[in-house]
């Protein structure tokens, strides 16, 4: 069966993140590619410079034309920019039920610019948290939604993201590539079990995107898997040698993005 994913998020005029990078990553895993755009974001591989906003009526027009036609079998969603644009999307996926829901908490970006209105934490809380079937924080997203102090051990990453689960998601990935260690550890937390996931750190600055693409990868590929732990694995993989590659292009001057393509160029 061909797989058809939607990507539900803002854009990157330099297609290192966002719905460009979504969609290679769909195309790279063999999955349709469709989407919805919910801003309309001016950045770069040095920063964001500026963000348009996309009425949320327009965002619901967009999930309408797209829902109401094709067969989804997969969804990521990523900038939600804010609260009003988060319960449209909460409001569609209740009208338009989809298989599997990946929700990329995203906040902050690359550079360290702001991607969601404070208020909008607490509706992706409330709305989203409840209704998607995986969430993927990075250790400041977990703590935003939870509250509290961002974790700094494999241990308090793990009592975070169960914490998450407690709060009604169906599963959690915690990425822990914030912690500062030699490996990059994951912890996939689920209702009747918590599994490691570890790959070496790749040296290289071009990390931009790297949220945006696992998160892509596990919508592309949970269709085809029995389970979150096999998606986990085999996506996690996929962004393993996209780092690994990401030296190889020569995009921008600043943090630029992994090699989505890196199995055919």
């Amino acid at each position: 069966m061909r797989i058809n994913a939607l990507t539900i998020a803002g854009t990157d005029p330099s297609g290192g993140a966002g719905i460009q990078a979504d969609l290679k990553t769909f195309s790279a895993l063999e999955a349709y590619g469709t989407s919805v755009i919910t801003a309309l974001v001016a950045q770069n591989t040095q920063g964001v410079q500026s963000v348009y906003r996309i009425e949320p009526e327009f965002v619901f027009a967009q999930l309408s034309s797209v829902l109401s036609d094709v067969r989804i079998d997969s969804a990521k969603i990523g900038m939600l920019a804010e609260s009003d644009i988060v319960n449209t999307v909460a409001d569609a996926l209740l009208r338009y039920p989809i298989p599997y829901v990946v929700l990329d908490t995203v906040m902050v970006a690359k550079s360290g610019d702001p991607l969601l209105a404070l208020d909008a934490v607490d509706a992706i809380r409330k709305r989203l948290l409840p209704i998607v079937s995986l969430i993927t924080p990075n250790l400041p997203e977990a703590a935003a939604l939870l509250e509290t102090n961002m974790a700094t051990t494999e241990q308090e990453m793990l009592e975070q993201g169960k914490a998450l689960l407690a709060m009604g998601c169906a599963a959690v990935l915690m990425k822990g590539g914030h912690l500062s260690e030699s490996e990059s550890p994951d912890w996939l937390i689920l209702p009747d079990q918590t599994l490691r996931f570890s790959a070496p750190r790749i040296a290289t600055k071009h990390t931009h995107g790297t949220g945006c693409t696992l998160s892509a990868a596990l919508a592309a590929l949970r269709p085809r898997y029995s389970n979150w732990a096999q998606t986990v694995q085999v996506a996690k993989d996929y962004l393993q040698q996209a780092l690994v590659m990401a030296d190889s292009l020569g995009v921008g001057h600043g943090i630029g993005p992994v090699h989505h393509f890196h199995r055919w160029w």
